[in-house]
Order: structure tokens, then C-alpha cells, then sequence
């Protein structure tokens, strides 16, 4: 990794914070093992200097809580010192498995309310972190970032809240469309991508998979998702293909159109393996859509990779189009909450983001390039260099 040789001849910014709110406890765990584990095998040489006495610790995380009052409102505490401190606050807005009692009745947790706990962290720590950086993996309304007629912007004035609180650098993963950092134009945006860890968990779950021209394809499940399965496509060398949606724009259901049809374009699939790429799974419904189509059109195999698979309503459709043959791989991230049940679906793959987390923290803290973390691309012909050895 040559970040860690930059890191090695840096100066961290301050010394190092994490505070992984309940949301994101399991993932922070992970991401501090990684940092503590980077900073032991460092080879720097001046670590006796008073600019490294908070370097190699044995845990970065700090305790932090929000508990309720039985009215539902809540307040955010901090338990340990962070004055002069470089604050990396973890939050994931999609992990509905936490609660919380309103006047004796049990509520889940929405994202509203993790953004809410958020905000009551960075007020805590306000005044006293020497920099605040926030985690955010699933951008909180990522969705809902251009208006249409009378409608609420949403992400963008979240984005705009977090700065106006003293947030220096927000970072997220796989962004509905990052276009939505330009509400925040003079302040840190940070937008990455998970493919090197597509790639190598789907390796590790199909070992034998041929990743030439001959045996693979992308294909984005629609408009949005052309610039994901582009970069696959050229990366890998591969053809890729596209579905188009068609909508019935006069009739509103949920909150949108409802999808009448999905249209193909590209070359012929027939023999081929498929790699669906999208940024998230909520219901499933469309992707599972696509699956099918690609299918009947006589692919080998088909794989699912999303960066966020919310599964919203559940995995009985997935179990079913497992089982029919329409799917054989669906890989997310862990950078989300995923039920328990996830685990023992034979069709799941969850690609570790806790590692490369971990590197952008301690990358972030010592104000180095961040081009080779945002790029991929030298690692993933690394890793396909090394199937082809294989």
C-alpha cells in the first residue's frame, strides 16, 4: 500500500478519535483493530517525539452514548477527553435493529434518528476536537438530493447542517449522486467506491470464475448505475450492457412511477457470466428483474453486487429466485447493518470494508493523497494478475 509509506514519513494532523455511534459499533470495532494493528508495525523513527505521544495506542475508540428519556428525547455524551483531539465520527443511518421507548411503546430506530444522534454527538465534542470528520457510509438522503416541483431538498441541507456544526470533512461511500456535495462547495466531501472489494469477495466465492471477454459481462440495472459498470467494464476489459426503465409517469405509487418494463441494450449475453453492479438493494424488486431477464436471455451465471443491501423487504424473493436459478451471488458491503440471517443464505457474499475504512482514517489523519484510496485500479489488475496465475 503506498499510503502507508506516505504515512510513515507524515505528521499526524492530531491525535487520533473515533467515536462509532451504536449504529456503527461493529463496524468501528473492526476499523480500530486495523488502525491500532497499522500503527504497530509503523517505522517511524522519531515515535519518542512529543508530536507522537498519543500515536500507538491500544484502542482509538471512544465511548460515546445517546440515551433516551422516556418521552423519546435524547442527549448526546462523550466519556472521554477529545480537546485537541482528530474526531472521526461513525454513523449508519440504515441500522433500523436498534430501539428506543416512546411513553412505554418500543419505536425502531429511522434514519431520521440516527442523523438526530449524530448531531448530538458533534455538539458534544464541539469547541474541544481539534478537527471533526464524519463517517457516513449510506449518505443520509442520499435519495432525495435534486428537487422536482414543490419538494424538499434534503441531503443537501443535511450536508449543509453538518458544516454549519463544524464538520470538517464528510466521507461516504458510493454516493446516490455526489453531485450533491456542490450544496457544500468549500468544504470536504469524500465519495469512494467499493470495486477492488467486489472483485476479491467474489474471487474468494467462485474461485474458477474466468474474468476475460469471452466469459464476462457487466451490466448496469439502469441510467443511474452507467458510471459504476463503465469503470468495471474498462477496468476489467470486459463488454457491458445497460437496462433501461420504463415508467408510467402518470400514475404515483410509494412516492414514484412504477417501473412498466425494463429494455435491454447491449451485446448478446447468451454463455456469458453477468455481473449486475448498482449502489444499492432496497426491496430488490428491480435488480431481481433484471436478474431474470438476463437469465432467460441464456447467461451462465448471474451475480448481484450492490454496495448497500438494505433488503427492505426481506430475502423471501431472494431465497425464490435462488432457488429458480435467476441469481447465483448477491454481494453487499458490511458498511450497512445486515440482519442475521444474511449469513446463512448459501447465495450471500459480504465484501469486509473495515480494513480500507480503517485506511482512510489513518490516511485522513495524517493530511496525505487520498488519489490512491480513491483509485482502485492498480489493485484490481493486481488481483486479476493473480487469478490468472492461479
Amino acid at each position: 500500500m503506498p499510503n502507508i509509506k506516505l504515512m510513515e514519513e507524515a505528521l499526524p494532523v492530531a491525535p487520533l478519535k473515533i467515536a462509532a455511534l451504536d449504529s456503527c459499533r461493529e463496524l468501528g470495532e473492526k476499523v480500530n483493530k486495523y488502525i491500532v494493528q497499522f500503527r504497530q508495525d509503523t517505522l517511524k523513527e522519531s515515535l519518542s517525539s512529543p508530536l507522537f505521544s498519543s500515536y500507538q495506542l491500544d484502542n482509538y475508540l471512544i465511548e460515546c452514548r445517546c440515551p433516551r428519556f422516556g418521552t423519546g428525547e435524547a442527549k448526546g455524551i462523550i466519556g472521554d477527553s477529545i480537546r485537541g483531539k482528530d474526531l472521526f465520527i461513525m454513523v449508519d443511518v440504515c441500522n433500523y435493529s436498534l430501539t428506543y421507548t416512546v411513553n412505554g411503546h418500543l419505536n425502531h430506530m429511522s434514519p431520521d434518528d440516527h442523523y438526530q444522534d449524530l448531531k448530538r454527538i458533534i455538539s458534544a465534542a464541539t469547541g474541544k476536537a481539534h478537527r471533526i470528520n464524519v463517517i457516513m457510509p449510506f449518505l443520509y438522503e442520499s435519495r432525495q438530493h435534486k428537487r422536482t416541483k414543490r419538494e424538499s431538498l434534503d441531503c443537501a441541507l443535511a450536508l449543509q447542517e453538518l458544516v454549519d456544526m463544524g464538520v470538517s470533512n464528510i466521507i461516504t461511500f458510493d454516493a446516490h449522486d455526489p453531485r450533491v456535495q456542490n450544496s457544500i462547495p468549500l468544504h470536504g466531501f469524500d465519495n469512494f467506491q467499493p470495486p477492488y472489494q467486489f472483485i476479491k469477495a467474489l474471487l474468494r466465492a467462485e474461485p474458477d470464475l474466468s474474468m476475460d471477454k469471452e466469459h464476462l459481462m457487466i451490466v448496469s440495472p439502469d441510467e443511474g448505475a452507467m458510471h459504476r459498470a463503465v469503470y468495471f467494464s474498462n477496468v476489467l476489459g470486459v463488454d457491458m450492457g445497460m437496462f433501461y426503465k420504463r415508467r408510467d409517469y402518470s400514475t404515483i405509487i410509494n412516492g414514484k412511477n412504477p417501473i412498466v418494463a425494463h429494455e435491454f441494450l447491449g451485446a448478446n449475453i447468451h454463455g456469458k457470466n453477468v455481473i449486475i453492479i448498482d449502489d444499492m438493494i432496497s426491496s430488490g424488486e428491480s435488480i431481481l428483474d433484471v436478474a431474470k431477464q438476463i437469465k432467460e436471455k441464456g447467461a451462465a451465471k448471474v451475480f448481484v453486487c450492490s454496495t448497500f443491501g438494505l433488503f427492505t423487504d426481506g430475502f423471501s424473493k431472494f431465497d425464490e429466485y435462488y432457488k429458480n436459478g435467476y441469481i447465483d451471488r448477491v454481494i453487499t458491503t458490511n458498511l450497512t447493518y445486515l440482519p442475521p440471517e444474511a449469513a446463512d443464505k448459501p447465495y450471500f457474499v459480504a465484501a469486509d470494508m473495515s480494513k480500507f475504512v480503517a485506511l482512510i482514517i489513518d490516511s485522513f489523519n495524517h493530511d496525505i493523497t487520498m488519489s490512491s484510496v480513491l483509485n482502485p485500479t492498480d489493485k484490481i489488475h493486481r488481483l486479476l494478475e493473480q487469478q490468472k496465475q492461479k
